[in-house]
């Protein structure tokens, strides 16, 4: 993903003041994985298909947190905080992909949200649409100690992988 997939350049740019309205075009040109279509994901609540910000803003309303999963140089091309700003401003928790584009990386840690990256870069295919994640350690966050995401699978089973941060003692 780029951040012109994160967060399109547009002329809703002209709105930058207001972070609500721009969070409207938030991962809308991000493809989903699970039924190849872009902005267009499933509602974990209701089950019906809806557009990225729309599910985001019905979770965030709910409170319950939600992440990105991202595939390699996540936030590739320029450095437009709004990326990052919009994620965490619809409740994104943190974004888990296989290699960040270092600005976009920097940007996330700036707005709170948890850049995080597979240790096994081969594990972004044990994660299928819908399973359940959550992250496991961030009550001893420490630099260059992983974490861990607990994946549970539709069928019962579960997983564990291993994910990597680059935060330092001065950013925890």
């Amino acid at each position: 993903c780029t951040t012109d997939h994160i967060s399109m350049a547009g002329p809703w740019l002209k709105f930058r003041g207001h972070l609500d309205n721009i969070s409207n075009n938030m991962l809308i040109g991000a493809l989903n994985s699970e039924n190849n279509a872009v902005n267009s994901i499933k509602n974990q609540f209701t089950g019906e298909y809806d557009t990225v910000p729309g599910v985001a803003r019905d979770y965030k309303a709910k409170n319950q947190p939600w992440i990105v999963i991202g595939d390699e140089n996540y936030g590739e091309g320029s450095s437009r905080e709004h990326a990052a700003l919009e994620v965490r401003h619809l409740g994104g928790a943190a974004v888990i992909t296989k290699s960040f584009a270092r600005i976009h990386e920097t940007n996330c840690k700036k707005q709170g949200l948890l850049p995080l990256t597979f240790a096994n870069p081969a594990d972004y295919d044990k994660i299928a649409p819908f399973d359940r994640v959550s992250i496991q350690g961030l009550t001893s966050f420490q630099e260059g100690v992983p974490l861990n995401l607990h994946v549970k699978k539709e069928d019962g089973s579960s997983v564990d992988i291993k994910l990597n941060h680059t935060f330092n003692e001065d950013q925890i």
